[in-house]
């Protein structure tokens, strides 16, 4: 499949685009002028990055070390709902869906990735889940490993499911430690195939899977390749975790992702580190530059979302942090909420955040000046007595955050591993600041309304 990619720059625009990017000040950004075709890409900036830090209103309680295993059979991590076209959560006779990953808990608890698969749950009531099994054939999936993604149920019944197609990361050298953590060399692509759903009174079945196809690569330009990335061998690489979102506002549809940044920001930018005061005063170290996460997005074409226009990111962290995992949107009438999860271990050198959900708000369109929620950029974090306690956040449009319980410690300090539902946190978006208001039960997900003016 060709790509395009969209160069046209406004002068002007773009201007005010960079001096836009070095203010410190955090709030809703005015409306701004950038087409979602525009080569416009807002920055996180080391100068943002420094003021992360935790707070009463994004700390997330303590997990109940008594948590109950969903599925006691396989590790479960990165959890999605079934969704319908306009974000709203479907309902198929009753019965509400997840996806997740999952693995045999007869691998260990860091080797699950290496042989991870996406299997189904379904429940009636959002609290009591049964684990209905991996639903596609494996021989057919695309890549060794099947990664996050997400699932979509259309007007006519079909449910498109998008997941990160994965090779072996053994086939591609391997995994080994060094100083900077863990080196993961695993290609990375964009997929999806197709189901036909039904429910009874045994559950929720689907059927009649269609073919697998890959939907997108990295082009090397606005987003890294992994020959790109193993000549300057960083952490880890990404091209993966496709978000399905249909802007309320326009009604048109993108794929958006994890990616990390090309040729085209292969270096570090004035925007990338701060202000003029900031960057004559602070020292970028040199290794910093080779964190280049970015967003990613891409324009649907059909209404089968099988055909994709390739855009510039929507928001980097060059210099930042190397890993801006299972980005999605929340939107509340022209505002729109960038969110996306991060470690503490991909941080830049020279900068640190924990573990945690982090958001970015703008105004009036899709591709917009985004800044920092709450001043920090964070909306979730572990407690930081139980640093790692749960992963993985992801918000619903009404602001449900689910996420999975991880690496908590328990009474003597001691890591115990997770690999089920987290419970599910409530969150209020108003303007710049968010806030965590209430904490459900693990796994828990209540029918939520659609993107844009649902939101209260």
């Amino acid at each position: 499949m060709k790509m395009k990619t969209h160069k046209k720059v406004g002068k002007l625009v773009l201007c005010a685009a960079i001096l836009a990017s070095s203010l410190t000040s955090i709030s809703v950004a005015a409306s701004s002028n950038w087409s979602i075709e525009d080569d416009y890409t807002s920055a996180w900036s080391r100068q943002q990055a420094e003021k992360v830090a935790l707070t009463e209103e994004t700390t997330a309680p303590i997990i109940d070390m008594d948590f109950e295993d969903v599925a006691p059979d396989v590790w479960v991590w990165d959890t999605w709902p079934l969704q319908n076209r306009d974000g709203s959560l479907a309902n198929v006779k009753g019965y509400r869906i997840a996806f997740a990953l999952v693995a045999p808990r007869t691998y260990t608890w860091h080797d699950r990735h290496t042989e991870a698969r996406i299997g189904m749950f379904y429940s009636k009531n959002g609290k009591d889940w049964t684990y209905a099994g991996i639903p596609y054939d494996y021989d057919n999936a695309l890549g060794h490993m099947q990664w996050a993604g997400s699932a979509m149920l259309d007007e006519k019944g079909k449910v498109h499911f998008f997941y990160t197609a994965t090779t072996d990361m053994n086939a591609n050298g391997g995994k080994e430690f060094n100083k900077d953590g863990w080196v993961q060399r695993a290609e990375q692509r964009l997929a999806k195939t197709t189901f036909d759903i039904s429910a009874d009174k045994n559950g929720v079945h689907l059927t009649n899977e269609g073919d697998h196809q890959i939907l997108l690569e990295a082009d090397g330009h606005h987003y890294e390749t992994i020959e790109q990335f193993q000549e300057h061998g960083n952490i880890i690489t990404g091209f993966r975790d496709p978000f399905f979102f249909q802007d309320p506002n326009t009604g048109e549809e993108y794929i958006i992702w994890e990616g990390q940044a090309g040729t085209n920001r292969n270096d570090l930018k004035p925007e990338n580190i701060g202000d003029k005061e900031y960057r004559d005063t602070h020292t970028v170290p040199d290794h910093a530059k080779f964190y280049n996460g970015n967003i990613g997005i891409a324009k649907v074409l059909d209404n089968d979302v099988t055909k994709l226009e390739i855009l510039p990111p929507l928001l980097e962290s060059v210099g930042v942090n190397h890993q801006l995992e299972r980005p999605h949107v929340v939107v509340k009438d022209d505002t729109y909420y960038l969110l996306t999860i991060s470690h503490e271990f991909t941080f830049a050198p020279g900068l640190s955040g924990p573990d945690g959900l982090y958001g970015f708000v703008g105004e009036g369109s899709l591709r917009t000046d985004y800044k920092p929620v709450n001043g920090t950029g964070l909306v979730v974090a572990n407690p930081a007595e139980k640093p790692f306690q749960a992963y993985s956040w992801w918000a619903a449009p009404d602001g449900q955050v689910i996420s999975f319980i991880n690496e908590p410690l328990d009474e003597n300090g001691q890591v115990q591993f997770g690999g089920t539902f987290a419970p599910t946190l409530k969150v209020s978006f108003d303007g710049d600041t968010t806030k965590i208001v209430k904490e459900m039960q693990a796994g828990e997900i209540k029918p939520f309304g659609p993107y844009g003016r649902s939101l209260r």
